[in-house]
């Protein structure tokens, strides 16, 4: 019997050092997972005020811009690679990248129709690529359309933007055939439904007499 008590007594201590145990850790855990998600946001936010000084712009203007994005790398590649492979001031570049869905998307529309041929580079082409519902797939259709066909960049970019406004394609192009007609409503097929009911008779009033 004594055993027995001993032996619950050991294991009741052991259970309270494994609590007390358990509880320091979570103490001590917690705040240093709020570190690193901290870090690791205010990473992107740094990577991107960073990226944008080395492009020369101003600090307020970095900050500015940075600060009013949802994903600031994404943002600051956008600026980085245009700025980078077309040669364009990097303030010019600030309005489309941080207005666009997807700014990785957006540079890489505005690389592609930019360095498709050897012409002076088009400012419109931020307009375009900013308003095409899948940006990348409209820059193949410019470049495409451009290698076979003598046009213009702004002549191809309103060719195809004309044809991205359709959703790719998703609405519908055919007329079904054989529709089910209508049927008025005197003809036979339709079905009437109707009820018989049976007057209630009152009930007799008894007469004095």
């Amino acid at each position: 019997m004594f055993k027995l008590l001993k032996k619950g007594k050991y294991t009741t201590s052991l259970a309270s050092i494994l609590a007390i145990t358990g509880w320091f850790s979570s103490v001590f855990t917690l705040p240093a997972m709020g570190q690193t998600q901290s870090s690791t946001f205010g990473s992107d936010y740094r990577a991107c005020a960073g990226r944008l000084l080395r492009l020369g712009i101003t600090p307020e203007a970095a900050s500015q811009n940075c600060a009013a994005v949802l994903r600031p790398r994404d943002f600051s590649n956008c600026v980085t690679r245009i700025q980078r492979q077309i040669q364009v001031a990097a303030a010019d570049i600030l309005p489309s990248c941080r207005s666009a869905r997807r700014p990785e998307d957006l540079a890489t529309c505005v690389v592609n129709v930019s360095t498709s041929k050897r012409d002076s580079f088009d400012p419109s082409v931020f307009n375009y690529c900013g308003r095409s519902l899948l940006p990348i797939r409209f820059a193949s259709c410019v470049v495409g359309i451009r290698r076979e066909i003598d046009y213009s960049a702004v002549q191809a970019m309103d060719t195809c933007i004309d044809a991205s406004d359709r959703l790719g394609g998703l609405l519908p192009s055919f007329v079904p055939g054989n529709p089910t007609p209508v049927l008025p409503p005197n003809q036979p097929n339709q079905f009437n439904r109707t009820f018989e009911t049976t007057p209630i008779q009152p009930a007799p009033v008894p007469q004095r007499e």
